[in-house]
């Protein structure tokens, strides 16, 4: 099978972390024997949209580069024709892609991810068109294929990204750890957890917009270097007001940490209050606060949170699971 994938945000060099979740996907993909051909903004001109903050984000902060979106779609449209000539099926990452693999006349698989939900908000009608149209529409949660569903999708599957597991969990730093690891931006609950977690050893792994009130935050931290922080975490905090997926708490799982996250969006499907973590209303500092303290407080919780986290991870958001599930999904939009 030859698919070619479409992204606005794909690594452009080693150790580059924009869209490194999709360069995953892809390289399992490859493994399994398809044939993935990837056309993202590394490999055409993208006029300063993509990258950065992403394609959304970009345009929210600067609303001038908007001039630039014909020119940067049409380039993007035809490298995916010349990607797409030869394939089975476009599989195409982002509502932004989606609106590209329309213009290539191929079957199309759509992946949302959970800023999509915000853009088709934004142009419903649009947002409709591009997704009643694809074959099949794969989400990284229960949450985002509610969405979906809501805009028309044809047929949906739920099919988290994966993760790689370790040989086994780190051993906890001392004195124990709060980690987040994310970007730096309001919607991600950052500033809500530095207010929660005063006083306690709180490390943050990320840059973004509210860099300038986080000071102590470590910036940009490379894949490597942030999996050592992981294996020494006590307990990792996803207190995101919305997230589609929730790549570090999956992360964290894998890692055998407990988390602390928001109850919202897919979170729900990664965290079972009490049982892999705990879980507590978006943006409700005192919650944050007494869930965290609870956590460090109790060894004996940390190892049993952290044990079941890990196993849910490996049963749930293995590659080889992952995988399957998205070449099934190829197979069946092909019928």
């Amino acid at each position: 099978m030859k698919v070619a994938v479409l992204t606005t945000s794909y690594p452009r060099f080693a150790g580059d972390a924009a869209g490194r979740f999709i360069a995953d996907a892809v390289s399992h993909l490859r493994d399994r024997g398809v044939d993935a051909a990837v056309v993202s903004p590394a490999t055409f001109r993208h006029f300063g949209i993509a990258y950065g903050a992403g394609v959304v984000g970009n345009l929210r902060a600067r609303p001038y580069r908007a001039l630039g979106l014909p020119a940067m779609l049409g380039a993007f449209a035809r490298a995916a024709r010349r990607a797409a000539g030869d394939a089975d099926l476009v599989h195409a990452h982002w509502l932004p892609a989606g609106a590209v693999a329309l213009t290539t006349g191929k079957p199309f698989v759509l992946q949302l991810w959970g800023t999509d939900v915000e853009l088709a908000r934004r142009a419903r009608a649009v947002a409709r068109t591009i997704v009643s149209r694809a074959r099949l529409v794969i989400c990284a949660s229960s949450a985002l294929g509610e969405d979906a569903r809501l805009l028309g999708a044809r047929m949906v599957r739920v099919i988290p990204s994966g993760v790689e597991l370790p040989a086994a969990p780190g051993d906890e730093a001392e004195p124990p750890e709060v980690l987040y690891a994310g970007r730096l931006s309001p919607e991600k609950g950052i500033l809500e957890l530095v207010e929660a977690a005063h006083g306690m050893n709180l490390v943050i792994a990320g840059d973004g917009p509210l860099r300038g009130q986080v000071p102590d935050a470590l910036g940009f931290v490379p894949h490597h270097e942030l999996q050592a922080l992981y294996a020494r975490a006590a307990v990792v905090a996803c207190p995101s007001h919305r997230e589609g997926f929730g790549v570090a708490c999956a992360e964290a799982m894998a890692h055998g940490k407990p988390v602390v996250a928001s109850a919202v969006g897919g979170l729900l499907d990664l965290v079972e209050d009490g049982e892999t973590g705990l879980l507590v209303p978006p943006r409700d500092v005192p919650r944050l606060r007494a869930a965290l303290q609870h956590v460090l407080d109790d060894a004996n919780l940390r190892r049993r949170l952290g044990a079941a986290a890990r196993a849910r991870a490996q049963d749930r958001l293995a590659w080889d699971r992952v995988t399957a599930l998205t070449i099934a999904a190829y197979e069946d939009a092909l019928l």
